[in-house]
């Protein structure tokens, strides 16, 4: 599960790293493109699906009997509750997701569609 989320933090940092763009000059520049919004979802999708997860939830409210004792606690597994409702979801759509954003981002390296910049 740490594995996991460790991973999702790489993803994250891949997202913004892509939403930096080179001029010329070659001084970067924010901007959103294509690949920004197609590596974002990737993201948000696998980030819905690992903090959804039944093992975090366990890790977040399992050792305690009464998370009402804890607010913290308790506003974290509710989160995690909320999002485990959509778990199944989340699994298909991050599958999908993660195929397409390997395939865009092969396709783009190699040259064959053009990541095009919004602004």
């Amino acid at each position: 599960m740490y594995i996991a989320v460790l991973f999702i933090g790489i993803l994250a940092y891949d997202a913004w790293l892509g939403m930096w763009f080179q001029d010329a000059s070659g001084v970067e520049h924010f901007g959103i493109g294509v690949g920004t919004i197609v590596l974002s979802i990737n993201v948000v999708l696998l980030g819905g699906y690992t903090f959804g997860c039944h093992a975090l939830r366990h890790i977040i409210g399992g050792r305690f009997k009464e998370l009402t004792k804890h607010k913290a606690h308790k506003k974290a597994y509710e989160c995690v509750s909320c999002l485990n409702k959509k778990h199944m979801l989340f699994a298909w759509m991050s599958l999908i997701w993660v195929g397409f954003t390997d395939l865009y981002v092969r396709l783009c390296s190699t040259g064959v569609w053009t990541d095009w910049r919004i602004f």
